[in-house]
């Protein structure tokens, strides 16, 4: 029998501080994530076995958390043929509802938010959202890696939803550990799967995209242009403005939809945005989420780097090595090097920036 989760906004976590600092224990969402996957590890239900992976900090402010992950570049499965961001689901192509392709104990639960029965919902906030269906990712990227995808069986391409968007946020604030992170890869931007999912998993170590500094561009949307590299946008929300916060990453996604630009999301706890370095005691909070938003260049094809491919992660900064070599001898330099490879010129960015803040503004 399927294992439910049923969640409220009592079991968001608000008091999460950055790691090294004492912490809460495991919640509800940890403790199930955690044993769920653990437990799909021991019966071999992955494509390897995930131990340890060999970390290194990158010399360098960018602070890249390197790891050797060779087993992924091998086993994993084979990417689908994206021809364009705007790609119809294909029910004849691999997807999450194909039950002869994914073992069902693959499945660790099914998430929904609980929102109370008998309640008028505020005007524009979300009915009931569909189900949440988690799943291992078996080729992971670290420890918890799995998928969160939004009720299957509507059968939606990849391409972001608000109900999709808002089970990313409350995944979120639903852990207690500030190293839980979950991202998104449009078509175009090394998705490899037609049918609508993100990507959650655990990364113990600091990001530098949980303190960036951050200009705004619609303060009252929380709306933000990352001062460092690599330039994106980023919106920030706290527990109680997570409907809201939904609504805009989905007005900026959609936007970028349209216009055929790929790109990535990463979600993290992380301190509140500022233009100026905040104090020690500011930037040890992760009561809230970042939402970092990075159009890119469209990637169609498999035309792969040698190194890492350049998707959600790498771009929030953490790099998964798929070769020794590469992994020991990769200086900082050289990863911005690639990664840039994979931005929109400077010009270009601006210009999409001004394009949609103006259109946000008419929202």
């Amino acid at each position: 029998m399927l294992l439910q989760f049923v969640y409220s906004p009592q079991d968001f976590v608000t008091d999460v501080l950055q790691r090294g600092d004492v912490r809460p224990p495991p919640s509800k969402f940890d403790t199930l994530i955690r044993a769920g996957w653990t437990d799909r590890m021991d019966r071999g239900l992955f494509r390897y076995r995930l131990g340890d992976l060999q970390t290194r900090v990158l010399p360098g402010p960018s602070g890249y958390v390197a790891q050797l992950n060779i087993q992924r570049g091998i086993e994993r499965r084979k990417p689908q043929e994206i021809l364009s961001i705007q790609q119809e689901f294909n029910p004849s192509q691999f997807n999450f509802n194909k039950i002869n392709k994914i073992n069902a104990d693959e499945i660790i639960c099914e998430m929904t938010k609980d929102t109370g029965s008998g309640v008028d919902l505020p005007a524009g906030q979300l009915p009931r959202p569909s189900r949440i269906v988690v799943l291992i990712n078996v080729s992971p990227l670290e420890f918890g890696h799995c998928l969160l995808v939004p009720d299957p069986s509507l059968c939606l391409p990849q391409i972001l939803t608000r109900t999709a968007v808002q089970a990313a946020i409350e995944s979120v604030l639903l852990s207690a550990d500030p190293g839980f992170r979950v991202g998104f890869n449009s078509l175009g931007a090394f998705a490899s799967v037609n049918h609508l999912h993100l990507h959650g998993y655990y990364l113990d170590h600091e990001l530098r995209i949980e303190t960036d500094l951050v200009k705004p561009l619609i303060a009252e949307k929380r709306f933000y242009r990352t001062l460092g590299f690599p330039v994106g946008f980023l919106i920030f929300t706290e527990p109680d403005e997570v409907d809201t916060t939904a609504r805009t990453v989905c007005e900026v996604t959609d936007f970028l939809v349209g216009e055929n630009v790929a790109h990535n999301v990463f979600l993290t706890r992380g301190c509140p945005p500022g233009g100026q370095t905040p104090s020690a005691k500011e930037r040890r909070l992760r009561k809230g989420v970042r939402i970092a938003v990075w159009p890119r260049k469209a990637c169609f094809g498999s035309k792969e780097e040698s190194a890492f491919n350049v998707a959600l992660c790498e771009l929030a900064g953490h790099l998964p090595f798929k070769n020794k070599k590469d992994f020991e001898c990769t200086t900082e330099r050289e990863v911005i090097s690639i990664v840039q490879r994979y931005l929109l010129p400077e010009d270009a960015f601006h210009q999409l920036e001004e394009q949609l803040v103006n259109h946000l503004l008419t929202l």
